[in-house]
């Protein structure tokens, strides 16, 4: 059953409205910080396992010009590795460094102690509830995106057939 169009501008909002607040929690963590919102963001992706550049982008929801710069900031910090992609020497897989998987660990931490501050009257139940909506609204979010850029791929596909 759809959506009603007044429940999903609703939600629209609320994840807008979300989005800045995020943004402005994230904030807390960035005094004296070396890698800003963005790149901690990529250092998570690259934290959950070693990939080539061009499926973090698409993880990412990016460019692969605006990724490479941000790969290209975070080696130089020393924070990630690149190596030759062993399935194809052109192409280059992209981890972790130890020192990366250290910064990773502790903007982690940080942040937790950060939302644990901002989240006190909360419940433990608040708090589970939230995670398991959200989680359910980003796969289907990101399930309905696959489908629709599969379905486009395929009429394209079809089209210059």
């Amino acid at each position: 059953m759809p959506v009603p169009p007044t429940s999903a501008a609703n939600l629209v909002y609320q994840i807008f409205d979300l989005q800045r607040a995020v943004r402005c929690a994230a904030a807390l963590n960035l005094p004296g910080e070396d890698t800003g919102v963005a790149l901690q963001g990529v250092l998570r992706f690259v934290g959950e396992r070693e990939s080539r550049a061009t499926h973090l982008a698409e993880r990412l929801g990016v460019s692969a010009p605006v990724l490479s710069r941000h790969i290209a900031e975070l080696e130089e910090q020393g924070y990630v590795v690149r190596r030759p992609d062993p399935e194809d020497g052109r192409a280059q897989l992209v981890a972790l460094s130890s020192l990366g998987a250290e910064k990773l660990h502790a903007i982690e931490v940080h942040r937790t102690a950060t939302l644990q501050g901002l989240l006190l009257d909360w419940s433990e139940e608040d708090i589970e509830q939230t995670a398991v909506t959200l989680k359910k609204l980003a796969e289907s979010l990101r399930t309905s995106a696959r489908a629709k850029t599969a379905g486009s791929t395929t009429m394209t596909t079809a089209a210059q057939e």
